[in-house]
């Protein structure tokens, strides 16, 4: 799948799914979240559709287990189902994970793309795991990085991501001591944690900094500060998940920081041109990332008839 997705593939897949989204092309419910209170994880439900050549039905079905990344394991686990439009027949199983993993940066690499400054150089990333791994290759294809430092809790983390990523990428990367140190002077932001609380401060931040928030999923987690959401012109994928799902906009919300209107625009509405992002050099930009189902589906469909093409994977009777 990694061969057959590679990230500059990945961004334009993106790119095109979300205009799609935004031109009204998708079918799209709200996902469906399995949280047992006794239970170690999540079991979320994403499904969508997309007509014309190359549409389909899709579910992906992710396992959310925050507690994976100390055992060595991705957080994430499932799948994700494709079906013909035509027949509802059952055409494809594909690992949640590896699709999880490059499409959220791809979207992020779209949003950095129509928001960051041309001339943005300095990378900030908080959080060491999968999504980090992603966002530096994912980040690289869109803008020109000089060099990138890495922040997270445990540090004997990030200097591993450091021994695995400084070969794939063109730019040193560094350990940052703290998250400040991280995410100070950098003029493009991540971050990818499984926080509840927030990982940044605005006193951090600089004027003109594009961040994209990506790690949380929930309505009781955050990992931006309410100062934050409300200094910055807030971009997201699709804003009925914000405004359901987004701990980052819902607690900065419930402080009286944002409202529904400081949401400006949804990604694929900066696409296709209807909305405009960045006004200025100086303000403060941040796509809030909660992933969407049809994201993943796009990726299925491209892969299914790479792998046709191709014969990769295991074929078999159903």
């Amino acid at each position: 799948m990694a061969r057959l997705l590679p990230m500059f593939e990945c961004i334009e897949l993106m790119s095109d799914a979300l205009a799609a989204l935004a031109r009204g092309e998708i079918f799209q419910p709200l996902r469906t979240i399995v949280r047992p209170p006794d239970a170690r994880g999540l079991l979320g439900l994403m499904p969508a559709y997309r007509h014309g050549e190359q549409g389909a039905f899709g579910l992906k079905a992710i396992c959310v287990f925050p507690g994976n990344p100390s055992i060595g394991k991705d957080a994430h686990q499932g799948t994700v189902m494709l079906f013909s439009q035509e027949t509802g027949e059952p055409l494809a199983v594909m690992n949640a994970s590896q699709i999880t993993a490059t499409r959220t940066a791809a979207v992020s690499a779209v949003a950095t793309r129509l928001l960051a400054r041309p001339d943005a150089t300095e990378l900030g990333i908080i959080g060491a795991g999968v999504q980090a791994r992603t966002h530096l290759v994912a980040l690289a294809c869109v803008r020109s990085i000089k060099r990138a430092r890495v922040a997270c809790r445990n540090p004997e983390h990030a200097m591993r991501l450091v021994r695995e990523m400084q070969d794939k990428v063109p730019f040193p990367i560094e350990v940052a001591e703290s998250n400040e140190a991280a995410v100070r002077d950098a003029d493009l932001i991540v971050t990818a944690t499984s926080s509840h609380e927030p990982v940044i401060e605005r006193d951090w931040i600089s004027p003109g900094a594009h961040i994209n928030a990506i790690g949380t999923h929930s309505p009781q987690s955050r990992e931006i500060d309410s100062a934050t959401m409300a200094a910055a012109r807030i971009f997201v994928d699709r804003r009925e998940s914000a405004l359901n799902e987004a701990g980052d906009y819902l607690l900065a919300a419930k402080d009286g920081a944002v409202s529904p209107e400081s949401i400006v625009a949804e990604i694929g509405e900066l696409v296709i041109k209807d909305k405009k992002g960045r006004l200025s050099p100086t303000e403060i930009t941040l796509f809030k990332s909660l992933g969407l189902a049809i994201e993943d589906v796009v990726c299925a469909e491209y892969l299914f008839r790479k792998a046709q093409a191709e014969n990769a994977g295991t074929w078999v009777d159903f």
